[in-house]
């Protein structure tokens, strides 16, 4: 579709909310308006947990996204949108109650604790290492250097945090690489996280239209962007600069 001088792109409104509805959670709808790099980070984010997929579905049901001029195909678009969700609607119910019961087995909470701690350990731990002489560096193992690079991307393209690179770099959806692989990769990477907290709390800001103390919790939490509380502090003062 084209766009016109005011960088608006001009997109058809039935096929967007069909996006939207069916595969929002992967950011395709984003995709589709030309938003490549949120869509991105929604994809990363699975949709942000659910509250970015509800926000875009509606934003783009009431024709309100921005940067968007939306184009029908004829006076049926909102019937034949309404007969879409009403199927994906029917489709999501059936598939919830045929959905089978698995019972979960008892654990020993003792060992359920020690699981737990033994796999969320803290990635972004910056521990004082003993600086050495410098003597002739080994070579790095190719899977070191791939791993860098995906840093490098993930931090200064995406604008992840630290934990948000990390958990990229090793996660099974993701790099695959290994814990070792993918702390150096944290360690010789070359990113500014303070601005890529800003970044991201602009994009909360801009595109999902959250207060600032929303745009925080997003920031830090464990589901969104992992960010240290101090870089989120940082993002939060300079958000309107």
């Amino acid at each position: 579709m084209a766009t016109n001088a005011h960088g608006v792109v001009k997109k058809k409104w039935f096929t967007a909310f069909v996006l939207s509805l069916v595969l929002g959670g992967l950011g395709v709808d984003r995709f589709y308006l030309g938003k490549v790099g949120t869509g991105i980070l929604k994809l990363i984010t699975f949709g942000g947990l659910g509250l970015w997929y509800l926000i875009d579905l509606i934003l783009i049901a009431t024709r309100n996204m921005s940067g968007v001029e939306w184009v029908d195909d004829g006076k049926d678009d909102k019937r034949n949108a309404l007969i879409v969700f009403a199927v994906v609607a029917v489709i999501g119910l059936i598939i919830v109650a045929t959905a089978p019961k698995t019972e979960t087995p008892a654990t020993n909470s003792s060992e359920t604790t020690q699981q737990t701690s033994n796999e969320t350990k803290p990635v972004a731990e910056e521990t004082k290492k003993e600086e050495a002489p410098k003597k002739e560096e080994p070579s790095v193992p190719a899977e070191y250097k791939s791993a860098l690079a995906q840093a490098t991307t993930y931090a200064n393209e995406l604008n992840l945090s630290k934990r948000g690179v990390y958990d990229q770099l090793v996660s099974e959806y993701g790099g695959k690489f290994t814990a070792p692989a993918a702390q150096y990769a944290i360690d010789n990477v070359k990113a500014d996280w303070n601005a890529n907290a800003l970044a991201q709390a602009k994009t909360y800001q801009n595109d999902l239209k959250l207060s600032p103390a929303a745009v925080r919790d997003q920031l830090v939490s464990e589901y969104g962007g992992k960010f240290t509380a101090a870089e989120a502090d940082y993002a939060i003062a300079n958000l309107n600069n």
